[in-house]
């Protein structure tokens, strides 16, 4: 299982490979996700979205970014609702990965509530480096669950 994202305010979403080049996740939708009242903001399940589809590309040992996500907002989400999350890949074309996902409401084969389809763009580290503030890059370099999460996935450990 990978834990994706280790922050107080963040997502809190846990990650596991599925069959062939995919991705199964979990998400609880907090009081703090809430956009109208008692639902969850459509901009958090899009970032839930794109944590889970960019896991993929742990998968597959590529270091990408997300070129475009389309979400599509099938029903509500209230606050409390465990939304199950699916990846995976569709194609590779060179650089680009295209990629879907789906949210379900409550378990697996529950009711679609989101979905999505993406494109990711592989880059070298250095687009990291060259954008990222420095603290950050720092931090995540010497945060031992990063490195360990990052050691898992090299080619030649």
């Amino acid at each position: 299982m990978l834990r994706l994202r280790r922050s107080a305010g963040g997502l809190g979403l846990i990650a596991r490979a599925g069959e062939g080049v995919s991705v199964a996740a979990e998400f609880t939708v907090r009081s703090g996700h809430q956009g109208a009242p008692g639902l969850a903001h459509g901009g958090v399940l899009a970032a839930a979205l794109d944590e889970t589809l960019g896991a993929l590309n742990w998968l597959q040992r590529a270091i990408t970014v997300t070129g475009r996500l389309e979400t599509d907002f099938v029903r509500p989400v209230p606050v409390g609702t465990e939304l199950h999350l699916e990846a995976r890949v569709t194609a590779v074309h060179g650089r680009k990965v295209y990629c879907s996902a789906t949210g379900r409401i409550g378990a697996p084969d529950g009711p679609v509530a989101v979905r999505a389809q993406a494109l990711f763009i592989e880059v070298r580290v250095d687009h990291f480096i060259e954008n990222g503030r420095a603290e950050e890059i720092d931090a995540a370099l010497a945060d031992p669950d990063q490195v360990k999460v990052a050691r898992a996935f090299e080619v030649n450990p």
